[in-house]
């Protein structure tokens, strides 16, 4: 890719506009590359997309523990969005745990989503999370950055729940936290963590009814002393399986969307810029940014999040700075 002239790159990205998902796989591809050399080619990119594009992304983060039903759920959400705006087009972004020995990943999520083969106007990607901590790659954030300016709604399904992995917070608009029937225990367990970010909790597989109800009447209670303050947050009940509470569920995402006026990056790009400085340079790194004002201020003076990441990097900027 650094090889490739401009016009090549940006032929690349008219493609990705125009919905070929070859060349949405590639430009994707890019930017899970980490190398410095691309790092200006990115930002070209990213420029271009904000001056073609008329998309802005909504995301949608759909989290919960392993076997409640996310993959399913989120591609018959993504499918009803699709049913009701024939404008709109859909990105799927799946996370998928990584070996702790081998390092790597099954990607299996794909397998679980139904979409049309023939349908252009959605787009499934799956991504390993490589061991990284939080729910999502290390990758998920740059990645996201692309598919804001190619499609109108971004699903991002979790690798699973731990009590720390709500990372999810700092990218989606709005987090649905899946449940099953009979998880009270599991509830109880979540409680300190997970429990704090959803927006809305969905009780999947609510044909088990007699089961759901208890898992229900348990998600209730604990919500009135972990947060009594959001004690009203809405609790779909759903069985994705058989297309039953999804209108619902839809119904409570465009009215989030609609809600949104703000469909911009930046906040999220100094928190990840921020991240970033922490992973490189550790507490030096921080206090040199914090010198210069915060992430905020520095990706502005530099231009952009990756002219920010550009020039931050130029180690011997860091290691010379009093």
């Amino acid at each position: 890719m650094p090889t490739e002239t401009k016009d090549q790159i940006l032929d690349l990205v008219d493609r990705t506009l125009s919905g070929h998902k070859f060349s949405i796989a590639k430009l994707i591809s890019l930017f899970e590359n980490t190398k410095p050399e691309l790092i200006e080619i990115k930002n070209q990119i990213i420029d271009y997309l904000k001056q073609k594009s008329s998309h802005r992304g909504f995301f949608v983060g759909i989290t919960g523990t392993p076997g409640v039903g996310k993959s399913t759920l989120t591609g018959k959400l993504a499918l009803k969005v699709l049913e009701v705006s024939s404008e709109s087009k859909v990105a799927i972004l799946a996370i998928d745990p990584s070996s702790e020995i081998s390092g790597g990943a099954l990607l299996g999520d794909r397998t679980r989503v139904r979409l049309p083969i023939y349908e252009e106007r959605i787009y499934f990607r799956s991504q390993a999370n490589d061991r990284e901590l939080g729910g999502l790659s290390k990758h998920t954030f740059s990645v996201s950055r692309v598919l804001f300016y190619l499609f109108d709604w971004i699903f991002i399904e979790t690798v699973g729940i731990g009590q720390s992995e709500i990372e999810i917070q700092h990218i989606a608009d709005t987090i649905l936290l899946v449940l099953q029937p009979l998880t009270g225990d599991q509830i109880q367990f979540m409680k300190a963590g997970i429990m704090e970010i959803p927006n809305a909790f969905v009780i999947n597989k609510w044909d088990q009814e007699k089961e759901a109800k208890k898992t229900y009447y348990t998600l209730k209670s604990t919500l009135s002393f972990v947060r009594p303050e959001m004690e009203k947050l809405p609790i779909f009940r759903v069985s994705a399986q058989k297309g039953l509470g999804l209108e619902e569920v839809l119904e409570y995402l465009i009215e989030e969307k609609s809600k949104k006026t703000n469909f911009r990056l930046e906040e999220k790009e100094a928190y990840y810029f921020e991240k970033w400085v922490r992973t490189q340079y550790g507490l030096k790194g921080l206090e040199i940014l914090k010198n210069f004002g915060g992430a905020s201020l520095f990706i502005k003076e530099t231009g952009s999040f990756d002219l920010a990441l550009q020039k931050f990097s130029k180690i011997e900027y860091v290691i010379q700075y009093p």
